[in-house]
């Protein structure tokens, strides 16, 4: 398999890609995009390496895949030919299998604090649609959410759920930032989301990916990332002044890469349908 440099590009799952960096092989390069990530695909191009970059979000942040997809335009044709851009690390659905992999390792009397950095108002809702996809298909009884940076904070979400009735609470990390637990007494990590044996599984798995369909079809991954945000923020709304759409064919797992990768995806635990996840709403309490 050809692999070349892989660049691993973070956002604000990652602190930047800081908080991935601990999980990848030393030869992996871990860079937020923009300036960062360009100047390294042309230091590499330069050295005649073909360079694989893989947007390491783990589903909550399509403008990353669409950010690195424009700082790719941005290079010369020369170096473009030998540049390929890999789907996203993981998917929401990918992110609920994860998410409901780590709960169940977690007792039974615990309440789940589902916990990631603030991102923009869509991301942080849909953070709610998730948890209520892992209280919907685990076995805890208590399932809240907080955010790194919003509203509820981590200490916030303990107080809910301790309110609930729970007696201890394990926070588990949507993101790969992992939050400082705000109440040790009461509360204790439920993570890591993903181990380093995992994450290399599943990256190894997106470069052969984009290196196959590069080779095979000529498809360097830099159009279908230009659309990777379509359906995301206001564009996407349904509520007032949001536009009517079918959804037939618009997809919201952001086509043909809204699916499960099967064992290749290691830890990752059979992912809910796309539909099913749609249907089911998600709300601020996930009682």
């Amino acid at each position: 398999m050809r692999r070349g440099t892989v660049i691993a590009v973070g956002g604000h799952e990652s602190d930047d890609g800081r908080a991935v960096r601990r999980l990848l092989d030393p030869r992996v390069l871990c860079v937020p995009g923009g300036r960062e990530l360009l100047r390294c695909v042309r230091a590499s191009r330069a050295r005649g390496e073909p360079v694989c970059v893989v947007p390491m979000t783990l589903g909550r942040d399509p403008e990353l895949v669409a950010d690195a997809a424009r700082t790719l335009l941005g290079l010369d044709p020369q170096e473009r030919a030998g540049t390929v851009l890999a789907e996203p690390f993981g998917t929401a659905e990918h992110l609920v299998g994860w998410l409901r992999a780590t709960a169940a390792r977690v007792p039974e009397d615990r309440a789940l604090l589902v916990t990631a950095p603030s991102g923009d108002p869509f991301v942080d809702a849909d953070l709610f649609r998730l948890a209520r996809l892992v209280r919907q298909y685990g076995r805890h009884r208590t399932v809240e959410v907080a955010l790194t940076g919003g509203d509820p904070d981590p200490a916030e979400g303990v107080r809910r759920c301790r309110a609930l009735g729970a007696e201890r609470v394990a926070v588990l990390p949507a993101a790969w930032v992992t939050p400082r637990l705000p109440d040790p007494e009461h509360c204790e990590s439920g993570g890591p989301l993903l181990t380093a044996s995992a994450t290399a599984g599943v990256l190894d798995a997106r470069v052969a990916d984009a290196w196959h369909r590069h080779d095979r079809h000529g498809d360097d991954g830099l159009p279908r990332g230009l659309t990777a945000a379509h359906t995301h923020g206001h564009s996407h709304s349904h509520g007032p002044g949001g536009h009517e759409h079918e959804h037939g064919d618009h997809a919201h797992g952001r086509g043909d890469h809204a699916h499960s990768h099967g064992g290749r995806d290691a830890q990752g635990s059979q992912a809910v349908p796309a539909a099913v996840s749609h249907a089911l709403p998600f709300s601020r309490s996930l009682r």
